[in-house]
């Protein structure tokens, strides 16, 4: 017992000791320094590549000297170092707060394309959702509709196309998984989205041949005969195309010389 009692008292007098080291500890003082210093450290940070240690210099130059020039540059910076980090919300939010700041600013352009990129960049695979690839594509529509003119609209209409590209692929993936399982009318919605709505995307052949797959399935020959006639108008030389006439006018029986009299006549009207 006594033993416990001197280990105890010990033990609180080390606890005394270690509070008053730590009440006599001054805090670093807040030391304000010109704008242009903590800039350039901000740069020389961001150039060594610490993204990380960068942002907040950034965002010192702003919380020392907010009605500065170098406050502004330093909110687009801030943005960049967060978009390197991949901290892609952080980043979002910190572009967004300098367009509103400064929507006459040069560099406002900039503020909107990267925002696209930081939805870009999240895009993933068809198999999963696209709400990403929605945003991005909006993004990049602000881009080119804003500033349709300057360096980065080439870029955004690039990135506008691959981005429906994307989207297009997503409907043929929900397509095909109806088509297999016999849900032929959900997967025709699909199929004609991507139709009408996607019509530059790479999709569109595969998406005319599935109707036409369709279509005749149901027994809608007529739908059938309008989607075969615009691939075949289209994209003659497409595999698509080879795929469809071979599945509509091979083999033996009386079937198969009715469907390739019909598809046999598509084929001499263009």
């Amino acid at each position: 017992m006594t033993s416990f009692l001197r280990a105890s008292r010990f033990a609180g007098c080390l606890g005394l000791a270690l509070l008053a080291a730590c009440s006599d500890k001054e805090e670093t003082p807040y030391v304000e320094r010109p704008a242009e210093t903590i800039y350039n450290d901000a740069m020389n940070t961001l150039l060594a590549r610490d993204y990380f240690q960068a942002a907040p210099l950034f965002e010192e130059v702003e919380r020392q000297h907010p009605y500065s020039s170098w406050a502004t540059k330093a909110q687009l910076m801030a943005a960049y170092s967060y978009y390197q980090q991949n901290q892609y919300d952080d980043a979002v939010i910190a572009l967004e707060r300098f367009i509103d700041l400064h929507p006459a600013s040069p560099d406002v352009a900039y503020a909107y394309y990267m925002k696209a990129l930081c939805y870009y960049e999240q895009i993933v695979d068809v198999g999963r959702d696209q709400r990403m690839t929605s945003q991005a594509l909006a993004a990049f529509d602000e881009v080119v509709r804003r500033f349709p003119d300057s360096k980065y609209a080439r870029d955004a209409r690039l990135k506008i196309d691959l981005a429906n590209d994307h989207l297009a692929g997503k409907q043929m993936e929900i397509g095909r998984y109806y088509l297999t399982r016999g849900h032929y009318l959900a997967a025709i919605t699909r199929f004609r989205k991507v139709v009408d709505d996607y019509q530059t995307t790479t999709h569109v052949p595969e998406a005319l041949h599935r109707l036409t797959e369709a279509y005749y399935t149901l027994g809608l020959t007529a739908e059938a005969e309008k989607a075969a006639a615009v691939l075949g108008h289209n994209f003659p030389g497409s595999e698509w195309y080879q795929d469809s006439y071979a599945n509509l006018t091979g083999g033996p029986g009386s079937e198969n010389r009715e469907k390739k009299g019909w598809f046999g006549r598509l084929r001499n009207i263009f």
